[in-house]
């Protein structure tokens, strides 16, 4: 038995990839089907932030969300924004409060400094040069990003091996920001802390949690309400994508982490 067979106790139609350094190890399912990303896609607009930083085209500090909160504050879910409003729930860097909104808000920030789209500058400055040629971008910096998991697989390879950003803008992106903060995280309660970086989610010492047991704290990646998901462990030099037709439930918390522990004693 394979680690991604793993993916029948889905009960649905699954799919996913496994990635070393080296590239593709391991793939069952359909990788080319177009899935919604969701959350995913808060990924995506932090490695487009990571540029403009590199670019010198944005700094963290900017002022950007509601009074007293920085771009920094957006990016990693600490601007006090409620989940999908402009209303805030607390001054900025008291709490992690995951919000769609603020990364909203951070995508329009970029637009502002840019004077671009920030569906063009994805396409422009990270789909187009990794070679995902399905990516459809459909306006939301939080949840707009659709596509097949092959080109999630090469975004995750290109987080794994970073070629776009030099060593210091991915090891911002990646790093825990304000990183003693605790907060809920959705679909897993109360962390303490509760570490993110730029965009991405960092697993820290979060339990419990979609990562496996064995992933280490310097995990990164995303999962999406839709079913779609990724972590890239630099530890353990290893990425999985994953792809359910199922919404995000119970299932998945159940056999994401034994998936991940599978991948992990298979291909580490």
């Amino acid at each position: 038995m394979s680690a991604l067979d793993l993916l029948d106790a889905f009960g649905v139609e699954a799919a996913a990839i496994v990635l070393g350094p080296e590239g593709e190890r391991a793939r069952r399912g359909d990788v080319r089907r177009i899935r919604p990303w969701r959350s995913v896609t808060k990924a995506l607009t932090g490695v487009a932030a990571a540029l403009a930083l590199q670019d010198g085209a944005v700094t963290l500090e900017d002022e950007a969300g509601p009074p007293g909160s920085t771009l920094r504050h957006l990016l990693c879910h600490a601007s006090g924004f409620f989940y999908e409003s402009a209303s805030t729930l607390q001054p900025p860097g008291r709490r992690r409060h995951y919000s769609n909104y603020g990364i909203d808000e951070a995508g329009r920030h970029l637009e502002r400094a840019l004077g671009r789209d920030l569906g063009d500058i994805v396409q422009e400055r990270i789909a187009d040069p990794l070679g995902m040629r399905d990516l459809v971008w459909e306006g939301s910096a939080s949840v707009g990003a659709h596509g097949p998991l092959d080109d999630l697989a090469l975004f995750a390879a290109e987080l794994l091996r970073p070629t776009l950003l030099a060593p210091r803008w991915h090891a911002e992106l990646t790093r825990p920001q304000l990183p003693a903060l605790e907060g809920i995280m959705p679909g897993f309660g109360k962390q303490s802390p509760n570490p993110f970086g730029l965009g991405l989610e960092v697993r820290g010492e979060k339990s419990p949690h979609w990562t496996g047991i064995g992933n280490s704290p310097a995990t990164v990646g995303h999962f999406g309400m839709r079913g779609t998901a990724f972590w890239v462990d630099p530890v353990a030099d290893l990425a999985l994508v994953v792809g359910t037709s199922l919404d995000f439930c119970d299932t998945h918390r159940e056999v994401m982490p034994r998936l991940a522990d599978a991948v992990l004693a298979e291909h580490g």
